[in-house]
């Protein structure tokens, strides 16, 4: 008896479900699909497997944001970035924790987190200065003043860095919506959990449902359903694999969209900067006449 009551009061652990991220919301996955990941403890999680429904739900929830996130002001873009941080900075245990089942060693997890926080604080003081150092008054032969100012693209489809469970990814989603474009992130297949354990930090940290939708699954099937999106203005991966570029460089020249290959080394310092902020910015050029005013007041 006394044996039955002990087994009664143990309690159970709740174990955390991992799911998708779309429109500032997380849903289960359309396909209801899931695959297994082992973590280092020996538990498994079930992954969601995202489908091609569930990728073109997060484009739609990116371009619905796009209008506002990219009509927000530089300055207000960075704070929310530096909002970012802090969250991160807050939960820097947890993240800990979740890297380290995944395989890290204490310390390279530590180093991981640190980096990932400090190149969000890093962005987060670019929104506001990239225009001025990229913007430029053009010389003309006319009566005129010739402008060029960078503006954001659009919607970014983004394969993440399957090396590394956050910092790829934040590297690459931090400078994305700085510049004020909206995207969608197809996490690391090996280390998924780490990123929607960022989504939840992103939807408590002030930034619109849709700029930031993040998804997991197999790259070898949705590869082609993020190049080939007729509403997507541009893709990056950030891995090397050289059938996957041939296909999302013949799928993306449908409708023109611009394609980069970032696989890089995301722990080095030099991998951060205004670059990979105005590469996914269109610049736009004005024209204005010059209004002459005569001795008289009557402009000519």
């Amino acid at each position: 008896m006394q044996t039955l009551r002990l087994n009664i009061m143990e309690r159970i652990e709740v174990l955390k479900t991992y799911k998708i991220f779309i429109g500032g919301q997380f849903p289960r996955t359309e396909s209801g699909r899931y695959y297994p990941l082992k973590l280092k403890n020996n538990m498994t999680v079930n992954v969601s497997l995202s489908s091609r429904k569930d990728f073109r739900n997060s484009v739609t929830a990116a371009r619905s944001a796009f209008s506002g996130w990219s009509a927000r002001a530089a300055f207000n873009r960075g704070q929310i970035l530096y909002r970012i941080a802090e969250m991160l900075e807050g939960r820097k245990e947890q993240f800990l924790e979740e890297l380290k089942q995944l395989g890290y060693t204490a310390v390279n997890a530590k180093k991981e987190i640190e980096q990932s926080i400090d190149r969000l604080v890093y962005y987060a003081g670019w929104c506001d200065k990239y225009q001025q150092m990229h913007s430029a008054v053009n010389p003309v032969a006319t009566s005129h003043f010739n402008f060029s100012v960078p503006e954001p693209m659009g919607v970014v489809a983004i394969m993440a860095d399957e090396s590394t469970a956050l910092l790829g990814l934040i590297s690459v989603v931090a400078p994305c919506i700085a510049g004020g474009n909206t995207c969608i992130v197809l996490a690391s297949e090996n280390k998924p959990t780490c990123a929607i354990t960022f989504a939840e930090v992103l939807a408590t940290s002030d930034v619109p449902g849709g700029v930031v939708n993040i998804l997991t699954g197999n790259r070898k099937e949705l590869h082609s359903h993020f190049s080939s999106h007729m509403d997507v203005n541009a893709i990056i991966n950030c891995n090397s694999e050289k059938d996957f570029n041939k296909t999302i460089g013949e799928n993306a020249s449908l409708n023109v969209k611009r394609v980069y290959t970032w696989n890089k080394n995301w722990s080095d310092e030099k991998e951060q900067g205004p670059y990979f902020i105005t590469d996914l910015q269109e610049i736009k050029t004005t024209w204005h006449p010059i209004e002459n005013i005569g001795i008289s007041g009557i402009k000519y």
